[in-house]
């Protein structure tokens, strides 16, 4: 696999990022993989970091006992797994389940709010890049919601 620093600068979620953060986020970071229909995460769960997918697709989904999940959306390559470590109490909103085999960028998040609370700088640039991505997620869920709780024509 290669190094992470690397693989981080070359994610389109870090697309143009500062050198110096670059290193800053590979020293939080490693390589890893998990087969098809492997959980990567549990809803409730600690959430220890985030995933930057090199390859494959996972699904996040709403788990309900006795019925099938609900897919809120569905994640390929060059995406992000992940944003429940950015607020407390850090935990899995939902399940992870990974549809291929998965290769991702794990980024340890103990690590990188140390190392935010250290570094404004490093702080504000991940700020900017998961504020969009939250924005993104409630959307999805809003639509996901009209679809299922919309009127329907008569």
């Amino acid at each position: 696999m290669p190094d992470p620093k690397a693989a981080l600068a070359g994610h389109p979620f870090f697309s143009g990022i500062d050198p110096s953060i670059g290193e800053t986020l590979a020293e939080c970071a490693h390589e890893v993989s998990f087969p098809a229909g492997r959980f990567l995460a549990r809803e409730g769960e600690p959430a220890s970091g985030f995933l930057l997918l090199e390859c494959g697709t996972v699904a996040l989904e709403l788990h309900r006992p006795g019925r099938m999940p609900i897919v809120l959306e569905t994640l390929h390559e060059g995406e992000l797994v992940g944003t429940s470590w950015v607020i407390p109490p850090y935990r899995w909103s939902c399940d992870v389940r990974a549809l291929d085999p998965i290769r991702a960028i794990a980024v340890d998040a103990r690590c990188l709010r140390g190392k935010s609370e250290f570094d404004p700088k490093l702080g504000y640039e991940l700020l900017k890049r998961f504020l969009p991505l939250f924005v993104q997620r409630l959307e999805a869920v809003r639509l996901q919601l009209l679809d299922v709780y919309g009127e329907t024509p008569t």
